[in-house]
C-alpha cells in the first residue's frame, strides 16, 4: 500500500459508518472528522511500572524499591496524587475533542460524541468523570405540536430513564480543527440536519479575549421539509464537574438576564461553593425577536428526571421560574436547564445560540499558601460575579473571533501542496496550549522573578516589563505528568508559544531565568541514584517550576528521579531558546535582560569540558531527553546542543557587542566541533555517544536536534555553522531509512533509538519508543535540508497512529510503542508540530 493509499484508508475508516449524505452547514473541508458510531478497533494500555523488562527492572532495583516507598508515602500518608504515578496510570479512553476555553482560565472538554468528560477547573489538576445530565437536547414542532424529541446523545444510561436516549450515532459526525468543532446531527426521518458549532476564543496575538474562560455554541438548523418547524434546543448542566464535591452541599442556582450596550443575555448561572477555589457556571442565550429563551432553574438529575423532559414536550418551552434555587443538602446535586426556541421556514434555514462559561478568579494550588489571580480577570474583575457579563461578551464578541481564526488558518488551509493530515495535525494538536494544565495568572505586586539578583549585579529586573503587562504562563508536561513547564520537553513545545502568543513565551523565559540563579542546599533523595544532594544548584537551569498539588513558582524542580546537575541539556536548551526568541521577536531589551544569565549557564557546563578539547561529557544519566540510557563520553544528542549553544553564544555575543565573549566561544566551537566529528562520527550517522560500548552506534533520531534549532533561528550557515550539511543531510537520510522506513513498516514515524543492523534498540524502558513531539521536530529538519517529501512521510505516520488508528485524539501522548503500550496521555512535547513545519 503507497503512503498516499494508506493514508485515505485510515481517514475513510473514520467515517466509514456514516450512513447520511447531509455534510452540515458551513463545515470545513479541513480536520479530524469521525463517525459517531465509529468504534476504534485497537486497545491499547498505558506503560505502568509492570511493563518494565526483567533486564532493566534488575539494573534498576534500587530506583523500584525507592519510588514505591516515595509513591506509599504521597498516597497514602499525604493523600496526595503524585505528580507521576507508575501504578495508576489513566486508562485510555477514545472519547475526547475539542477543550472549550481559552488560554489559562480552566478547561471543560466536550468528547467527539458529544459528552462533557475531561474537567480542569481546579488549575493543573483533572478529573475524568462524564457527567450524564450535561446534554443538548432538540424539539421538534409543526402546527403547534411535538413531533420529535431527542437527547442528541448516543448512550443509553442507567440514569435519566424519562428522557430519549439512543441517538443513532450512523447519522451524526465529528468534525475538528481547533479551536473550532462541529457535530452534525442528521435528524433520521425528520429531515432535519442539525450543525453545532463549538467556538473558543483562542486567537493568535491575542491577549486579550484568549484569555477568556468561555466557550460559545451555535446550532445551525436546516429544515428541508416543505412545511415550517418550529424547533428547540435545550442545554441542561449540573451545577458542578462530576466530581464528588458535587454532593458536598451548598450549591444553588438561580436565573440572571444582562442588558448592555443594546444587547440582552439570558440564563442561568449555578454558583458551586467550596471553601477552596469556589466558582460559577453560566449557561446563557442572546435574546432576539424572533427567539425565546426559556428555563428551568434547578432540577434533580437523578430517578427518570420526565418533569422536565415533560416541561419542554409540551409546548416546546421550559417554565422560567423565578427566584434562585435553595442550596442543596449534603449528598444531593442539583442541575439547571436553558431553551432557546425558533421557527425555522420550509426548505429554510434559522439559528440558535449558546455561551457556557465560568468563573474561577481566584485560585489557589494544593499547598494553599497564597492566592493567584486568573489573567481574565483584569478585563472581567476578582469578585466572583463576572458569570453573566462573560456570557454577554461571548455571545456578541464570538464573531469577530471567528473571523481572526479564519484569517489565521486560511492561509494553510487553502494551500493545496500541503496534505490535508498536515493540516489537521497543524491546528488540532494546539489544544494541549489551553488544555495542558494551563495557567495565566497576573503578576503579583510584591513578586520578584529576578531570584534575587538585580540586573547590575549580572541577574534580571525584580518585574519584566513584558511579565508585568502580560503576566505568567505555566503549562504542565503532560496531564499524568504534572510539573509546570518542564524545561526539556518545553524546548520542543515552545515554538507554539513563540509564533503564536510570544509575549508568554518571553514571560515564562524571564521566569525560569530568574530561577536559574536561584539555589536551594536543602538536601533532598533523588530516587534514580538514590543519593541526596541539593534541591536547586545555582546557575542550572531547572527541571520544572512545581507541581499544582504544591506551590508553582515558589519551589522549583519538583522532579525528583534525577539531581539538577544531571540535566546537562537543560542548560543548553535554555541558551538556544533565548536565541531563537529573540530573532523571532527582535526584543532587544530581552536579549540583554538574557545575555548575563546565558554566560552564566554556559561557564556551569564548561566544567563538563573534562579534557579541554571544545566538546562538554557526559557521565551517567546526562542525556537526559532519553533518560534510561546510560552515556558516558561526548554523545550525539548533548554534544550537539552543545555546539549549537556555543554557535549562538557567538551570535548574540556580536549583538550585545562583547568582542572578547565572541573570541572565547568561537575558539571552543572550532575545537569543540573537530573533537565532536572525530568521535561521533561513523561516515553515515552520529554515534549516540563515544564510550564504545557494545550500543553506543546506536541510531538516535533526534541526533540532529542542535541543527534543527539553528536553523529554526535563522543561523545554521556561514559563520555560524555548528554541523557540516553534508553530513547533517547523510545523518538524517540514515535516520529515515533506520528509524522510519525499518519500524512499522514506515508508518508509525521515527522510533527513538535503531540498531545500524535494522532492529530497534531494547535497551532502556524509552530507546524503543516512539516519541510524536521529536518525530515533528525531526520531520521538520528534514524539511529544512530539502526532504520533503521524507520529512512530511515521517510526520504523517504519527499523526496517523494517534488521530486516526488509536484513538487518542485530543489527548496525543508523550509516547508509544509498536504494539501494545503507550505513555503519558495528553502530553506538551507535540506542540512542537507547530513551529517546525512552518519555520
Amino acid at each position: 500500500m503507497t503512503t498516499s493509499e494508506w493514508g485515505e484508508k485510515s481517514s475513510a475508516d473514520l467515517m466509514s459508518r456514516y450512513v447520511s449524505k447531509e455534510m452540515g452547514y458551513g463545515v470545513p473541508k479541513e480536520g479530524w472528522r469521525i463517525c459517531l458510531a465509529h468504534e476504534f478497533k485497537e486497545k491499547r494500555k498505558p506503560f505502568q511500572a509492570k511493563d518494565v523488562s526483567l533486564s532493566n527492572v534488575l539494573e534498576h532495583v534500587g530506583l523500584g524499591i525507592r519510588y514505591l516507598k516515595w509513591w506509599y508515602k504521597k498516597t497514602q500518608v499525604e493523600k496526595k496524587a503524585p505528580f507521576i504515578d507508575m501504578f495508576r496510570a489513566q486508562p485510555l479512553r477514545q472519547i475526547y475533542g475539542a477543550p472549550l476555553g481559552g488560554i489559562g482560565g480552566g478547561t471543560i472538554t466536550r468528547g467527539w460524541r458529544g459528552e462533557f468528560c475531561r474537567w480542569q477547573l481546579n488549575p493543573g489538576m483533572y478529573h475524568y468523570e462524564t457527567v450524564t445530565a450535561n446534554q443538548f437536547t432538540v424539539c421538534l414542532r409543526r402546527g403547534g405540536q411535538t413531533v420529535y424529541q431527542q437527547v442528541l446523545s448516543v448512550e443509553r444510561p442507567p440514569t435519566l430513564q424519562g428522557w430519549n436516549w439512543g441517538y443513532c450515532g450512523e447519522y451524526a459526525f465529528y468534525h475538528a480543527l481547533y479551536p473550532r468543532a462541529w457535530t452534525v446531527y442528521h435528524l433520521p426521518g425528520q429531515n432535519v440536519t442539525l450543525t453545532c458549532r463549538q467556538i473558543s476564543p483562542v486567537i493568535p496575538h491575542d491577549y486579550q479575549d484568549s484569555s477568556l474562560p468561555v466557550a460559545v455554541f451555535v446550532w445551525d438548523i436546516e429544515n428541508k421539509n416543505d412545511y415550517a418547524l418550529d424547533v428547540s434546543i435545550m442545554f441542561t448542566m449540573v451545577n458542578g464537574s462530576g466530581h464528588k464535591e458535587d454532593k458536598s452541599g451548598g450549591h444553588w442556582n438561580e436565573p440572571f438576564h444582562l442588558e448592555k450596550e443594546g444587547e440582552a443575555v439570558s440564563g442561568i448561572l449555578l454558583h458551586h461553593c467550596l471553601a477552596v477555589n469556589p466558582y460559577t457556571l453560566c449557561i446563557a442565550a442572546r435574546e432576539q425577536p424572533d427567539r425565546e429563551v426559556s428555563h428551568q432553574t434547578a432540577f434533580s438529575p437523578k430517578g427518570t428526571c420526565s418533569g422536565l423532559w415533560s416541561d419542554l414536550i409540551t409546548d416546546g418551552r421550559l417554565d422560567s421560574p423565578t427566584g434562585s434555587s435553595p442550596p442543596t443538602p449534603k449528598g444531593e446535586k442539583v442541575a439547571a436547564a436553558l431553551a432557546v426556541s425558533c421557527s425555522v421556514p420550509a426548505q429554510g434555514h434559522n439559528s440558535l445560540e449558546f455561551c457556557l462559561a465560568w468563573d474561577m478568579p481566584n485560585i489557589m494550588f494544593g499547598s494553599r499558601e497564597r492566592k493567584h489571580t486568573r489573567r481574565y480577570t483584569r478585563y472581567f474583575g476578582t469578585k466572583g460575579d463576572a458569570s453573566p457579563s462573560l456570557g454577554h461578551y461571548a455571545l456578541t464578541h464570538y464573531r469577530q473571533w471567528e473571523k481572526s481564526i479564519d484569517e489565521w488558518q486560511r492561509p494553510i488551509l487553502q494551500d493545496s501542496s500541503l496534505p490535508s493530515w498536515y493540516k489537521s495535525a497543524l491546528f488540532n494538536e494546539l489544544y494541549f496550549v489551553v488544555d495542558g494544565g494551563t495557567v495565566w495568572t497576573e503578576l503579583p505586586e510584591d513578586a520578584d522573578v529576578s531570584g534575587g539578583v538585580r540586573s547590575e549585579d549580572g541577574g534580571l529586573p525584580a518585574q519584566p516589563a513584558v511579565v508585568k503587562e502580560f503576566g505568567r504562563f505555566a503549562y504542565l508536561e503532560g496531564q499524568e505528568y504534572r510539573m509546570y513547564n518542564t524545561y526539556d520537553v518545553h524546548f520542543y513545545a515552545s515554538f507554539a508559544l513563540i509564533m503564536l502568543w510570544p509575549k508568554l513565551a518571553l514571560s515564562l523565559q524571564y521566569d525560569i531565568a530568574g530561577s536559574v540563579v536561584q539555589q536551594d542546599p536543602m538536601e533532598r533523595l533523588h530516587l534514580m541514584s538514590g543519593r541526596y544532594s541539593p534541591v536547586k544548584a545555582k546557575n542550572v537551569v531547572p527541571h520544572d517550576i512545581g507541581d499544582p498539588d504544591d506551590e508553582p513558582w515558589q519551589r522549583v524542580n519538583a522532579y525528583l528521579i534525577h539531581d539538577t546537575a544531571d540535566w546537562k541539556d537543560l542548560n543548553l536548551k535554555f541558551v538556544l531558546q533565548v536565541y531563537r526568541d529573540f530573532h523571532l521577536t527582535q526584543d532587544h531589551q530581552y536579549l540583554k535582560d538574557m545575555w548575563p544569565v546565558c554566560q552564566a549557564v554556559m561557564e556551569s557546563e564548561m566544567k563538563f569540558d573534562l579534557d579541554g578539547d571544545g566538546l562538554i561529557e557526559n557521565s551517567g544519566y546526562a542525556d537526559q531527553t532519553y533518560d534510561g540510557w546510560t552515556v558516558t563520553g561526548p554523545s550525539a544528542y548533548c554534544g550537539g546542543l552543545w555546539l549549537a549553544s556555543l554557535c549562538v553564544m557567538c551570535k548574540m555575543a556580536k549583538l550585545v557587542e562583547n568582542e572578547e565573549a565572541y573570541k572565547r566561544y568561537r575558539d571552543i566551537l572550532d575545537r569543540g566541533s573537530a573533537a565532536y566529528d572525530k568521535l561521533l562520527w561513523n561516515g553515515k550517522y552520529y554515534n549516540y555517544d563515544s564510550s564504545g560500548r557494545d550500543l553506543s552506534n546506536s541510531v538516535m533520531s533526534d541526533q540532529c536536534a542542535g541543527h534543527w534549532f539553528l536553523k529554526a533561528s535563522g543561523l545554521g550557515e556561514g559563520e555560524y555553522q555548528a554541523f557540516p550539511k553534508e553530513k547533517i543531510q547523510t545523518a538524517l537520510k540514515s535516520v529515515f531509512d533506520l528509524n522510519v522506513m525499518s519500524f512499522a513498516g514506515g508508518q508509525m514515524g521515527a522510533v527513538n533509538g535503531m540498531r545500524p543492523e535494522g532492529v530497534p534498540d531494547r535497551s532502556s524502558v524509552q530507546s524503543d519508543e516512539v516519541w510524536i513531539g521529536v518525530v515533528y521536530g525531526l520531520a521538520a529538519t528534514m524539511i529544512h535540508e530539502g526532504m520533503q517529501e521524507e520529512g512530511m512521510r515521517t510526520a504523517e505516520g504519527c499523526y496517523r497512529t494517534v488521530w486516526e488508528r488509536l484513538g487518542m485524539a485530543f489527548q496525543t501522548p508523550e509516547a508509544y510503542c509498536e504494539k501494545g503500550i503507550y505513555r503519558s496521555l495528553a502530553y506538551m512535547r507535540p506542540l512542537s508540530d507547530l513551529g517546525e513545519t512552518q519555520s
